[in-house]
């Protein structure tokens, strides 16, 4: 008999959601919310830090559930504020703490192979750095900005841009590193350290998955929440 899987709800002890998801520590610490919240449920932790509960539970659910889909309806223009906080911060998690330390077990990978796979893995990860660090860029530079201008002036829609056309132009990062996982697992020789290489090929997973979810943060999450706003003024 198939069990129904419920989601997270904020009478739920914010230490029992750890416990059954540890992969949203990360979301935490991207929230700013410290550990040591003792017994207190995610509305009262929520309320302490000053965020909506509604916006950190369709988060975390995000994270945590596949197929879940997010009601947004009640959110505010608050929420959404919060939303290009955290999509900020994330985008500093993974520029200063993911990928550099994903490049650095790489490199300690390679120090086994000869000099001809090193060349081929680290020049498709530097390829892939660049395109993560453009892609990132656009949304602080463009997409950010603009967003901020519709929550902070009246009738202020640019006229040159708009959610659709970043929802059109919105790619997924996390693909090419199934490429890199390909590679890793298919073509590097056996002289290649074992150890090594499955812990880099556990920290891609990892990323893989974490930004698979930042991309669905964006496009269930975000761009509705802006595509409503724009439609309202």
């Amino acid at each position: 008999m198939k069990r129904n899987i419920t989601t997270f709800s904020g009478r739920m002890k914010l230490a029992d959601m750890i416990l059954a998801d540890c992969n949203l520590l990360s979301i935490l610490e991207r929230l700013n919310i410290r550990l040591g919240f003792g017994e207190a449920s995610v509305t009262n932790v929520c309320q302490k830090y000053k965020l909506s509960t509604e916006l950190f539970l369709i988060i975390c659910n995000i994270y945590s559930f596949e197929d879940y889909t997010p009601h947004i309806n009640t959110l505010t223009k608050e929420d959404i504020a919060k939303t290009l906080t955290y999509l900020h911060t994330s985008h500093q998690y993974y520029s200063k703490a993911c990928f550099p330390h994903l490049h650095e077990n790489i490199h300690l990978m390679m120090e086994e192979c000869d000099d001809l796979n090193s060349k081929i893995i680290n020049k498709f990860y530097d390829n892939y750095d660049t395109e993560v660090s453009n892609h990132f860029d656009y949304e602080e530079r463009i997409v950010f900005p603009y967003v901020e201008s519709l929550l902070t002036r009246e009738n202020c829609r640019s006229l040159d841009y708009n959610i659709a056309q970043f929802e059109r132009n919105h790619s997924n990062i996390d693909e090419k590193l199934n490429d890199l996982k390909n590679i890793i697992i298919k073509y590097l020789p056996e002289s290649c350290s074992t150890p090594k290489r499955n812990e880099v090929l556990l920290e891609i997973f990892r990323i893989e998955k974490d930004l698979r979810k930042h991309t669905l943060i964006e496009n269930k999450l975000l761009i509705p929440l802006v595509s409503k706003l724009e439609h309202n003024e």
